[in-house]
């Protein structure tokens, strides 16, 4: 059962010495792994407490914090042009592990459709994914996170097509396309960076137009830079993430990569096999059917859409 929003902003108390919890919120889109609260003090600031739901999350909950503090050290050096959690505080849980809380980052989430071509905010998400990608890779390591070579991180979606393959639920004109993007040797030559993990719109803040803060740093890891860019770039209008990309190209210092956006056109399809998976393995038949219909809604888009492509004959 969710812990109530009283429980959590009584976390707050604990973890932060001297906060005077006023009034205590719900997000707006709450996590499926942590409970989170947004706790208002009498000095009328803001407090973000997240608990974890289970073991698992809370091992990735610490190692998030001790990434975390890496990434303060980015931002106070310039390296990051925008904010990121900082936990101040914490709560031990009843259950065994630890609440974590953080003063609130300003801003709001980011929403597709105020993304428009030109040097404004689409340029400050270019700049900003760019800027994690730069980032040396031992952040990652020291944190203990997952480091992936380029084959390594290759066979990772080859087995997730695979499985979910054997659920016999993915169009076979879908799979047959996977599998002949997934074959391609040159498709998958880049050069693995730090990247996010999760990075959808609901992650990214944005104030006084630009990129203000970026959260949930849990998936974190180091692998293909396409993975960050997929979300954004299939929300974004086309013109828009045209924008997005040659922002992110010229923040880049070592950028090779030819086939970046194939990739993350590829991405962002597979992480429609990746919720029938999770669907199927928590036993969720209405996340199971969700996925179903998108993943024939995508089929039916390419298909139409390659039929209409010109022939090369």
């Amino acid at each position: 059962m969710p812990r109530s929003p009283l429980a959590l902003a009584a976390l707050a108390t604990v973890a932060v010495p001297g906060l005077d919890a006023f009034d205590v919120r719900r997000p707006a889109r709450p996590a499926t792994d942590v409970d989170i609260a947004i706790v208002i003090d009498a000095a009328r600031r803001r407090w973000v407490v997240r608990a974890p739901v289970n073991a698992a999350a809370g091992a990735a909950l610490e190692a998030e914090v001790a990434l975390l503090a890496s990434l303060g050290d980015a931002c106070d050096a310039g390296l990051l042009p925008f904010a990121v959690p900082r936990p101040v505080g914490f709560a031990h849980l009843p259950e065994g592990g630890r609440a974590a809380v953080h003063p609130e980052i300003a801003g709001r989430t980011l929403s597709p459709d105020e993304l428009v071509p030109g040097p404004g905010l689409a340029a400050s998400v270019g700049r900003a994914i760019a800027a994690i990608h730069e980032l040396p890779p031992s952040v990652i390591e020291d944190a203990g996170l997952p480091v992936y070579d380029a084959e390594t991180f290759r066979a990772r979606r080859q087995a997730e097509v695979d499985e979910a393959a054997r659920t016999g639920r993915v169009p076979a004109t879908l799979l047959r396309r996977w599998e002949e993007r997934l074959e391609d040797v040159a498709l998958w030559r880049f050069r693995p960076v730090v990247t996010h993990g999760d990075l959808t719109n609901e992650r990214v803040l944005v104030r006084d137009g630009v990129v203000s803060g970026v959260l949930h740093w849990g998936d974190a890891c180091v692998a293909d830079p396409a993975d960050d860019l997929a979300s954004i770039l299939v929300a974004a209008p086309q013109d828009a993430a045209d924008s997005i990309v040659e922002a992110y190209q010229l923040r880049r210092t070592e950028l090779i990569d030819p086939h970046l956006v194939d990739r993350a056109l590829l991405a962002s399809e597979l992480a429609l096999a990746r919720w029938l998976l999770y669907g199927v393995r928590t036993g969720d038949a209405e996340i199971v059917e969700d996925a179903v219909g998108m993943l024939e809604d995508l089929d039916e888009h390419t298909r139409t859409y390659e039929d209409a492509e010109p022939s090369l004959a």
